[in-house]
């Protein structure tokens, strides 16, 4: 009997020194994800200064007259030249293999060339969830680890490859310098809409920019992103990148609200919905 109380002690014991023990990891500022992150983000901004030049009307001469009005409209105009851009998704529900999820996210985009990286953070079961997206020189990856150690998914290919690009061109007209390159063509459609196609790394995409009565971006639509069903299987499917509630910041009118839909055949997946993004410019940490 005493022995078996000796060894329920000991039980006891050895779960409760596991139980701290994972506490105390978890309460640890360091991750293998963020430290990947910073690495990915030092690769981007590092020697990367801005020029001091400033966009000028003569810079989007060229440019379809829809695009023209939105330069002006969100006040880059007279602005400093767009070198990189950071946005922080502040408030974000985020549907993760059909597990709902609030996450903060950060993120930085080239104004050279199509390349991001996103930081995701959140909780899943109560344990500590981080995801990379990122796409560097041609390659784009999803990557997602709990409790800092255990790999959900680790996702690449040519599917991502051509996902990630097509996240650059939804994305180019919040960073101007990109949106300017010789690699993104620009063609009218009608008053409010405006054809973009991106080439890059031996792909190509494109997608259509929709704007509002006030010169804002209100949506960007395309055929080119590539959907991964749970069963991983790999097809076409429309989607949207959706911008809302513009509000000046330092003089530029940013959208404080972003969403992310996949129109599928049994009905819109709203996966990402941000409430309470903050844009910053130029950017060297």
């Amino acid at each position: 009997m005493k022995r078996g109380r000796k060894m329920m002690y000991w039980a006891i014991g050895i779960l409760v020194f596991l139980i701290l023990g994972i506490a105390v990891w978890f309460s640890i500022p360091y991750s293998p994800m963020k430290a990947e992150f910073s690495q990915l983000k030092n690769n981007q901004i590092s020697n990367r200064q801005p020029s001091g030049q400033v966009l000028t009307v003569e810079d989007v001469a060229g440019l379809p007259a829809p695009l023209q009005k939105y330069f002006e409209s969100c006040g880059y105009i007279g602005k400093p030249k767009t070198l990189n851009i950071k946005i922080k998704h502040n408030d974000v529900n985020f549907i993760l293999n059909n597990k709902a999820l609030i996450i903060q996210c950060i993120q930085y985009n080239s104004g050279e060339r199509p390349e991001r990286i996103a930081l995701i953070g959140s909780h899943l079961y109560g344990i500590p969830f981080e995801g990379i997206d990122a796409y560097q020189n041609g390659i784009g990856s999803m990557k997602g680890m709990i409790a800092k150690r255990v790999v959900l998914f680790n996702q690449s290919g040519e599917a991502m490859n051509q996902s990630s690009l097509v996240n650059c061109l939804a994305e180019s007209l919040m960073v101007p310098g990109i949106a300017l390159q010789d690699f993104i063509q620009w063609e009218m459609v009608d008053a409010d809409r405006v054809k973009g196609t991106m080439s890059y790394y031996g792909i190509s995409v494109s997608g259509i920019f929709t704007f509002d009565e006030n010169g804002y971006l209100t949506t960007f639509t395309t055929e080119d992103r590539l959907y991964v069903d749970t069963e991983g299987n790999v097809k076409n499917v429309r989607w949207s990148a959706i911008c809302g509630n513009y509000q000046e910041v330092n003089g530029i009118m940013q959208p404080k609200s972003l969403k992310a839909v996949w129109h599928l055949p049994e009905g819109d997946l709203v996966y990402f919905d941000g409430r309470d993004t903050v844009i910053e410019y130029n950017v060297t940490e």
